[in-house]
């Protein structure tokens, strides 16, 4: 079997770890499959797809098609910053069509089977660069429903598509209400549990550059990437809070990752230090840049927040967090509720609840008994539902009925 990811970009991210994941699951479940990874950005995810024995190539997106997507017209407030975008896309057609006909080529040259598209932007672009009798399979890693127009332009281009992948019960619950027709079958992400688990931990004051915190120092943290949604402000608030409950308590939050992805709906970290200083808080907060594999930021915190003020589609730093047997606060919503039981290998709060996340803070940074308990069990929890031992077999059973259809509708 021949197998082409394509990925809308070559940072690491979430998305991006998920599908590193897929090609070395299916790497080890038919070692006789030929996979190759194609991205519209150059970065470390070609590196890393090629130590797992992928093809790679970039097929670079010129700059004025990369930065377009719904995230800015949906943060376009006003009439006027609307029509500027749309007028950014016309200008952007000719641009479009060389771009197209270089992507389809490079498709076409890789002969594949199978083409599994891991974000928005290659889910749409499938519908034009794909081979005629080529089966398409979507990776689905957000809830279109809240992308109303990134939910309308998929579903004119869903005709190549045989099958998608939904990450969590809750993204194929939103899949059947904003992409009718399109076949959903549930694959949860998984994690490496040999790669996130027991081993060294970096050390954060470093990597943030901030003098070594004071012994018994409680270090709680956010990892991801800058999108707004991501709850940065959440945990800025939650900080203030409980410096103002708790003065005493030894505690140090950092903000680990960065604005990996080529889209205006982030913050940049200056705006994220000046968020900090205006709570107050500035000399409690680190900020880490971005750390392709996080596993050994996980094992130097002792509390991982999850803060999303969206539904999370599924929560990948929760799973590794937990798998790194780490204590987990998690934004209780969407696919990241899936993950944990309340008070068992985790604690819940609602999505945007700065003080229920000070307060979940709080106990958990007096508590070092509770704080084990909820790690050793998170780990168990990971042990039993998140080894990617089970991953390849599953994406293979996805890919295998598609190439049934081949040369069938279009």
């Amino acid at each position: 079997m021949r197998i082409l990811f394509l990925s809308p970009i070559g940072s690491i991210g979430g998305a991006e770890r998920v599908l590193l994941s897929a090609v070395a699951g299916v790497r080890r479940a038919d070692p006789t499959s030929t996979l190759r990874v194609i991205a519209l950005t150059d970065g470390p995810l070609l590196a890393a797809a090629a130590a797992l024995s992928a093809e790679t190539e970039v097929v670079p997106m010129p700059a004025s098609l990369r930065s377009l997507g719904d995230s800015q017209m949906r943060s376009a407030g006003r009439w006027g910053e609307r029509l500027g975008l749309l007028g950014r896309a016309a200008l952007a057609v000719p641009d479009g069509g060389r771009y197209l006909a270089r992507l389809r080529t490079a498709v076409a040259r890789a002969r594949p089977d199978v083409i599994h598209s891991n974000g928005i932007k290659t889910h749409l672009l499938s519908r034009v660069v794909v081979p005629r009798r080529t089966p398409v399979v979507w990776h689905l890693h957000d809830f279109y429903g809240l992308r109303p127009l990134a939910a309308r332009l998929l579903r004119r281009a869903r005709g190549r598509v045989r099958a998608a992948i939904a990450i969590s019960r809750a993204v194929a619950a939103d899949a059947g209400r904003s992409l009718p027709g399109v076949p959903v079958v549930v694959v949860p992400n998984a994690v490496d549990l040999t790669t996130f688990g027991p081993g060294p931990a970096d050390d954060l004051d470093r990597l943030a550059g901030l003098p070594p915190a004071v012994p018994g120092t409680i270090r709680l943290g956010l990892v991801g990437t800058y999108a707004r949604w991501k709850g940065h402000l959440t945990v800025l608030d939650a900080a203030k809070a409980l410096a103002g409950s708790h003065p005493d308590l030894p505690v140090r939050w950092y903000l680990v990752g960065g604005p990996i992805y080529h889209t205006a709906a982030q913050f940049t970290e200056a705006e994220l230090r000046r968020a900090a200083a205006d709570r107050g808080v500035a000399d409690r907060v680190g900020f880490i840049p971005f750390r392709p594999c996080p596993a050994g930021v996980y094992r130097g915190l002792d509390v991982v927040v999850h803060a999303s003020t969206l539904p999370e589609p599924f929560g990948l730093t929760v799973a590794e967090a937990m798998a790194c047997g780490r204590a987990v606060i998690v934004s209780a919503a969407g696919g990241a509720a899936e993950l944990f039981t309340d008070g068992l290998d985790g604690v819940g709060v609602a999505p945007g609840d700065a003080a229920g996340l000070a307060a979940a803070a709080g106990r958990l940074a007096s508590d070092a008994a509770f704080r084990a308990r909820l790690g050793a069990a998170a780990r168990a929890t990971a042990e039993d539902r998140l080894d990617d031992a089970r991953y390849g077999p599953q994406l293979l059973a996805v890919y295998r009925p598609v190439l049934a259809m081949r040369g069938h509708g279009g």
